[in-house]
């Protein structure tokens, strides 16, 4: 992997790691798999997946959002459809290095998938062969519009109270903040069992490569981002997805419910008239299971995609 880079519409720098270098010929790749992660966090999150994925003969993409990771750092910018626009402006620069026919399949994760959903809302699906959304409901609040409760909110961040608590958290406390979002995440940490193989040691090391990489971001940038989110309302945007979709949920999550990962799942396939287009995944990890289950994770994600360009 190497890092390359673009610059967004504003000026700021867009970093991201790439499996292949520019330019990128057309017998090397028909297709790119856009790995995108979650808040505070980096491309280096998925260090336990770009190779085995990439290895398929698959070119893989692993941006930085702006305000993380090698990404330009903006007093503003602090919004999900910002994300979603600096997105367009790397899938455009992916298809200047190699075909414009290039084949995208995303994979969402945490707030990588709401980016998604944004994207989808503002320019459409065309840009995408498919989704694949990653332990992430539609709406992070808890709501009165759609009986939207505490089985389907986040479980840590779902109104105004616990939103700026966590704000406060972020600012005044980041490094417990960092340590927090870790617990949540890794569900090993968050729910252990007697069957989990994880060494103190590895433990330590996984604690200090998370928190390493949230501490690279603006903690005040952050909060005012975590505000944005927590408060998208992306469940019409779901129901516009017209092509295959795969939902990958971590039953030892600390963050979102079954119930509310799964709803991406049901709202595209009630709107594709009988045609069972989505799919949900459980996995016996966290939040963070590309990186828990990796393999596993790599093999859904190559089996999705051939199955995809299959189908094409």
């Amino acid at each position: 992997m190497q890092y390359a880079y673009t610059t967004a519409n504003d000026g700021c720098k867009l970093a991201f790691q790439t499996s292949l270098p520019s330019p990128v010929s057309a017998s090397q790749a028909n297709c790119c798999v856009l790995l995108l992660h979650g808040f505070s966090g980096s491309s280096a999150y998925f260090e336990r997946n770009i190779s085995s994925i990439s290895s398929n003969y698959r070119w893989v993409v692993a941006p930085d959002m702006r305000g993380h990771g090698e990404s330009g750092r903006t007093q503003g910018g602090y919004h999900v459809a910002r994300l979603a626009a600096d997105l367009r402006q790397i899938v455009t620069h992916l298809r200047s290095l190699s075909r414009p026919d290039l084949k995208i399949i995303p994979v969402g994760c945490s707030i990588g998938a709401a980016v998604l959903w944004t994207y989808v809302e503002l320019f459409g699906c065309d840009d995408f062969t498919a989704f694949v959304f990653v332990d992430q409901a539609p709406l992070q609040d808890r709501s009165s519009f759609g009986d939207w409760d505490l089985t389907r909110a986040h479980k840590g961040c779902y109104d105004e109270a616990t939103m700026r608590s966590a704000q406060e958290s972020w600012i005044q406390d980041s490094a417990a903040a960092h340590r927090d979002l870790v617990q949540s995440s890794l569900g090993y940490l968050h729910a252990p069992t007697a069957a989990d193989a994880v060494s103190e040691e590895q433990k330590e090391d996984d604690m200090r490569f998370f928190v390493g990489i949230s501490a690279l971001c603006d903690q005040e940038w952050l909060a005012k981002l975590m505000c944005d989110h927590t408060r998208y309302d992306h469940r019409e945007a779901v129901e516009l997805i017209d092509r295959p979709t795969l939902v990958l949920y971590g039953k030892r999550s600390g963050c979102f419910t079954y119930e509310g990962v799964s709803e991406t799942a049901v709202r595209v396939n009630r709107k594709c008239q009988g045609q069972k287009l989505a799919s949900v995944t459980q996995f016996d990890s966290g939040h963070w299971l590309f990186y828990e289950e990796p393999e596993r994770f790599n093999l859904e994600i190559v089996k999705f995609v051939d199955a995809c360009l299959t189908g094409v």
